[in-house]
């Protein structure tokens, strides 16, 4: 390297030194999930070239998870273990806790809020429940617990140190009361997010001394569910505890790199929220066969003679709903991503499909560095999208969404805790601060609701973009003048707004689904997507195509936008030591694959690598700069690379100024182009082909 640092005029600040002398576990960019997938290379130029064709190279990476599940419809033993016992723990008044941390969390929270509680809701609504009711607890619905890092407030955005803590892992598990003999699936994209660590070992500290018998026992009960090899993950200390231990049921769906790299809420967990669904859609069959006629499992949407096999193999059809419905997606992707150019909001309007459409658009704030969504306390709109949903204020909205009231971290439970046993002052600091942000007073401090006063507050001006979301049966509903679909409608039509449809139904209703075409005002953009897979008793299989069909939405929306070079995500905010970690990567990666380029060689003349340690000093300062000059959306990856490559150009101190100055004038993607024009060259044909 040409003395990056020195030609800076920069030295490591403590912060940066103790990152990378101290920090080891978590420089994560070994891990196959960190690592570029050679189909999307260069699929954010493809995207701004063809969009549906950038979102096909996008969602080509799927087949990755189409792999995984045929490897384990060969072999569903451990899934056909966690489903029974799960059952075994209903059927004896005992708990399940799924816990996960950002994207698993939300995971976690969907398993509870869209598929577990809702089902028995609606079971305990019908002539069969006098049936059951007398072999199954009468709070069945509240037996099933999805938990993330941070609580309920977390599902909005991150709550920083919180992640990597294993010891709040611990903690919320105490909170909620579960104990030895409830069943506990922990969820980590990664395999070595430390919370969710920290839960899994929490669980099994509960059988005490390990003997034979009592492995036995915490292996029934005890799943620890991630997405990368062991033998990658083994060098990290808290994953290798796990994969250790005798007494945890490990389920691998390792499918590969991810379509933008590093973005787990990708492949990972559409992988791991449908093998988890899957288990719950088994663990509830096997409840209910126990007790009631084939003819009324058929009327719960459950085929008596299916098993986990049978529940894997809708997968594919699910993906191949998906691919089908690309064309239409890319003109809502398009028209989204119009509107944000023009300096316009989107609304998202949901029911059924709530919990997945604010995930998606939660995810995209750390991902493409974008505000979180807004507070009922700010003052105009930052954010570029909000969610509504059918309520008449944000508790009902709150309610809604989770099925039960909002649910914070008590302070006072943690506080004490945290000061006495976190030695490391920055996790200290970080976590004691998110803390205050995470308790129950902050279900005050947003408003998801379709309501008066949200539309005081945020309703629909001229040139913004309503998008609604339906899903089944709701399509009768948008025929209905008098229901809140078609008031939605009204109101973002007389406000001069665009819209949106997307609805995602059986194949029954494919009828119903287009004929709404007819229906809807002239410029609206329908998006229909018929699933033909099989029973659906959770919606798992609704869900799961809505999530893989927004994921590649949003992105490439934010492709178009600039804010994805090639295949990785540039703008990722770095606010936790993982996160710090894969962007000192990212600048790392774009700075030295720009190094060794022949035209920039002819050039420059030829240079060593950037070293791990230069990127990350670079970047803690750039972290320093943006913070305190409050730059909002402005990304310290971005700023890095480019602060770096001029200043190698130039063979000159470059200042954080003079980077702003050409990101804001240029962009990094017309920068790198530039500077790097094999970035942009890449033929789309052979990536998607490999």
């Amino acid at each position: 390297m040409a003395r990056i640092l020195e030609i800076l005029n920069l030295a490591p600040s403590p912060q940066s030194v103790d990152y990378v002398e101290n920090k080891k576990q978590f420089h994560l960019f070994s891990l196959l999930t960190e690592q570029r997938h050679p189909r999307t290379w260069n699929m954010s130029f493809a995207i701004q070239a063809d969009m549906e064709a950038g979102l096909r190279m996008l969602l080509s990476v799927d087949d990755d998870v189409t792999r995984k599940i045929a490897a384990l419809i060969g072999d569903p033993r451990s899934l056909e273990q966690a489903a029974e016992a799960i059952a075994h723990a209903i059927r004896g008044g005992r708990k399940v806790y799924v816990y996960g941390c950002g994207a698993t969390g939300r995971l976690a929270k969907q398993m509870e809020s869209a598929f577990w509680r809702p089902f028995w809701r609606k079971v305990k609504h019908l002539a069969c429940w006098d049936k059951l009711r007398h072999h199954l607890p009468v709070d069945i619905e509240e037996k099933l617990i999805g938990e993330m890092t941070g609580a309920d407030r977390a599902l909005v955005s991150s709550l920083e140190g919180f992640e990597d803590l294993p010891l709040i892992g611990r903690l919320q598990m105490q909170d909620r009361g579960v104990t030895r003999g409830d069943v506990v699936i922990c969820v980590t994209e990664g395999g070595e997010t430390s919370s969710v660590i920290g839960t899994i070992l929490g669980a099994l500290d509960q059988y005490g001394e390990l003997t034979d018998e009592r492995a036995r026992e915490s292996r029934r009960n005890l799943y620890f569910v991630y997405n990368n090899p062991d033998d990658v993950l083994r060098p990290f200390d808290r994953s290798a505890a796990v994969l250790d231990s005798p007494g945890i049921t490990r389920i691998n769906l390792a499918t590969g790199p991810q379509a933008i790299t590093g973005s787990t809420r990708l492949q990972a967990t559409t992988s791991e929220t449908f093998v988890v669904g899957v288990i719950l859609e088994e663990a509830i069959a096997r409840l209910l066969r126990e007790h009631l006629t084939p003819g009324e499992q058929r009327a719960l949407g459950l085929e008596p003679g299916d098993g986990v096999a049978d529940r894997l193999s809708a997968f594919e059809r699910i993906k191949a709903a998906v691919d089908d419905a690309v064309r239409a997606v890319a003109r809502f992707s398009a028209f989204e991503a119009d509107a944000y150019r023009r300096g316009r909001f989107t609304t998202y309007f949901a029911k059924t499909a709530l919990i997945t459409v604010f995930i998606d658009n939660t995810e995209r704030s750390p991902t493409f560095r974008l505000y979180p969504l807004d507070k009922v306390q700010d003052t105009g709109r930052k954010c570029w999208v909000q969610v509504w949903t059918e309520a008449s204020d944000l508790h009902q909205a709150w309610q809604a969404f989770l099925g039960r009231p909002f649910r914070g971290l008590d302070p006072a439970l943690y506080r004490v805790t945290f000061e006495q046993s976190v030695a490391d002052p920055y996790l200290r600091e970080a976590a004691l601060r998110s803390l205050a942000n995470a308790g129950n007073d902050q279900e005050w401090s947003y408003d998801f609701s379709f309501s008066e006063d949200n539309l005081r507050r945020r309703g629909p001006r001229a040139g913004d973009l309503g998008a609604m979301v339906l899903m089944d049966d709701e399509v009768y509903q948008l025929r209905d003048p008098g229901s809140s679909w078609r008031r939605f409608l009204a109101l973002f039509t007389e406000s001069g707004a665009d819209l949106a449809v997307l609805i995602v139904a059986r194949r029954e209703l494919q009828e119903q689904a287009a004929g709404l075409a007819d229906k809807l005002p002239a410029g609206v953009v329908l998006v229909p997507v018929i699933i033909d897979a099989g029973a659906d008793p959770l919606g798992l299989r609704g869900q799961i195509a809505l999530k893989m069909l927004l994921n590649a939405h949003s992105t490439g929306i934010m492709a178009a936008l600039g804010r994805v070079i090639g295949n990785t995500m540039t703008n990722v905010s770095p606010s936790n030591l993982k996160l710090i970690g894969r962007a000192t990567y990212l600048v790392m990666s774009h700075v030295n694959d720009t190094l060794g380029q022949p035209e920039w060689q002819h050039a420059q003349g030829p240079g060593g690598p950037l070293s791990f340690a230069e990127a990350n000093a670079v970047l803690f300062d750039a972290m320093d700069y943006v913070r305190s000059h409050e730059m909002g959306q402005t990304a310290e990856v971005a700023l890095s690379i480019i602060r770096i490559l001029e200043a190698l150009r130039r063979k000159a101190p470059v200042s954080w100024e003079e980077a702003r100055e050409v990101l804001d004038t240029e962009g990094l993607a017309a920068y790198l182009a530039r500077n790097n024009p094999a970035l942009s060259r890449v033929d789309t044909a052979d990536s998607a082909a490999e």
